[in-house]
């Protein structure tokens, strides 16, 4: 398929894109092969010992996919020469200077690069924070670094989250940080000072307790949550996110940089397939509880506005910002965001869940339909923990009291119920400051791009759509999103009870 404007800024171009094994980075490899299949090449860093590990990975856990069908059935039988020619799988990793190469692929690679895409990313609210600091912030610069040895580089585009902007409520604007300036009033971030508290607790760790990884695992995943609150972040993705932003703002400041700012990704809404998706994402977690009756009471408020914005919307964007964007030496930011164009009440999500699963009832196992029980919603999240305290805590330390008088004949049933009443009162946690989200993304930049991209003479408004106002948010959940999370989820449900009998039946 040869189209003129936002594709043909990618015909013999070479292509470094970090993060390939991701939801977005599958989209974006797929994308930019079936639009524009005059790419020179595709480098696709992956995590992986060497380059045969590398490739597998790559045709695993990226091309395997059934998100390239519509390639796979366009080439047919020439499908994997195609692919072996356009992408070269590098094993190398972010978290490491010059990604981990040797010199001479560094040398190599700076001659071909003309565009880098970083994705590369940690998106657990809950990663260790060690972990987080090396990939989202540190990544970042080793990124810089690489990219000031490119000789042809014309584009730099990062991938970061709308929700940097933590819980603040109003406008908030396609801007830049202002560099060691934390969100909580008064306060400054010194990005280098938290790499060396991360290095100073794991040094005290190992001489205390030598080799306890479990210990070290706990103890940095609490250490993130503690300094993004006292930073003035809700979580430690969030916050890793915003000093990666901080540190392209100063070690890219000659570079041609786009930043994309998301906000709550969701399934593809048109290409190259509706509702294809990967991993249970953020809201997606209410509609698989809410369909596995785990979900007993949560947290809501009916009147908040959500910002989902498609997969395929955000890559869409991306590529037409680099296309706009093209060897500018300056930092653009893009909010690709819906709600302030087209708005989404919680209330019509909840609204469109129930319809959904009137429409699509679980059944028993001689087909009856299973009427699912609705939880109990709570617009505060104080409110919510009482109720939890007093419906299921307190229950369970009476278990527990009775569990040691009566010779510990409920110890496995006690620690299953606290630990899934821990998991609900922590996801609950982490999940308020989107629940009750105040903020609305301005979206200036992006309609303005929206704007040039919807007046190109070469149909490019059709190929790279990214208008939110287009999408009938009720259509799209009931038809497409909620079935396709809901299949996700069963599907690794399944995997999983696959793998179990494998390994009891000795075949594994």
């Amino acid at each position: 398929m040869e189209t003129g404007g936002i594709a043909e800024r990618f015909r013999d171009k070479t292509i470094l894109i970090t993060g390939a094994t991701g939801f977005l980075g599958k989209l974006l490899v797929e994308k930019i092969l079936r639009v524009q299949p005059e790419v020179r090449k595709l480098y696709l860093l992956v995590r992986a010992p060497d380059a045969i590990a590398a490739e597998e990975r790559v045709l695993t856990e990226v091309v395997g996919k059934g998100l390239f069908d519509v390639l796979r059935e366009q080439y047919g039988a020439g499908f994997n020469s195609f692919i072996k020619e356009k992408i070269y799988a590098l094993p190398g990793d972010v978290m490491h200077e010059n990604f981990g190469l040797e010199s001479y692929e560094v040398l190599q690679l700076s001659k071909k690069v003309d565009i880098i895409v970083n994705g590369a990313a940690t998106t657990n609210f809950m990663e260790r924070y060690d972990v987080a600091l090396a990939t989202n912030a540190a990544g970042v610069m080793y990124l810089c670094q690489f990219a000031k040895q490119c000789d042809n580089l014309k584009m730099v585009l990062h991938v970061s989250t709308a929700y940097v902007a933590g819980e603040q409520a109003g406008q908030l604007l396609e801007k830049p940080f202002q560099i060691g300036r934390a969100l909580r009033l008064d306060y400054q971030l010194d990005i280098e000072a938290e790499l060396q508290l991360v290095d100073s607790i794991k040094s005290e760790l190992r001489i205390k307790c030598s080799s306890d990884d479990k210990l070290e695992k706990t103890t940095m995943r609490k250490l993130g949550l503690k300094r993004a609150t006292h930073f003035g972040w809700p979580n430690t993705y969030v916050l890793t996110k915003a000093m990666g932003e901080m540190l392209l703002q100063q070690l890219g400041q000659d570079l041609p940089v786009v930043i994309v700012r998301p906000s709550m990704i969701t399934s593809t809404f048109q290409e190259p397939m509706p509702g294809w998706i990967e991993e249970t994402r953020t809201i997606d977690v209410i509609f698989v509880a809410y369909n596995d009756q785990t979900l007993p009471c949560f947290i809501f408020d009916g009147s908040v506005i959500f910002d989902l914005i498609p997969g395929d919307m955000v890559i869409n964007a991306m590529m037409a910002a680099i296309n706009s964007q093209w060897n500018k030496r300056a930092q653009v930011i893009y909010h690709v965001t819906s709600a302030h164009q087209n708005p989404l009440p919680s209330s019509l999500i909840e609204e469109s869940m129930f319809r959904y699963f009137d429409i699509n009832p679980r059944t028993s196992k001689d087909g009856k339909a299973i009427k699912n029980k609705r939880p109990l919603a709570f617009k505060r999240l104080a409110n919510f923990q009482a109720y939890m305290i007093l419906r299921y805590k307190l229950p369970l330390e009476m278990m527990r009291a009775a569990n040691v008088l009566l010779g510990g004949i409920y110890t496995k049933n006690y620690y299953e119920f606290n630990r899934d009443y821990n998991i609900l009162m922590t996801v609950a946690k982490l999940f308020a400051p989107y629940v009750f989200f105040k903020g609305w993304f301005d979206d200036t930049n992006l309609r303005k791009l929206w704007k040039a991209t919807a007046m190109d003479q070469n149909d490019d408004a059709s190929i790279f759509n990214f208008d939110p106002k287009c999408i009938n948010w009720s259509s799209y959940l009931v038809n497409t999103h909620i079935p396709a999370a809901i299949k996700y989820a069963n599907d690794q449900k399944a995997k999983a009870r696959n793998k179990l009998l494998d390994s009891t039946t000795g075949t594994a």
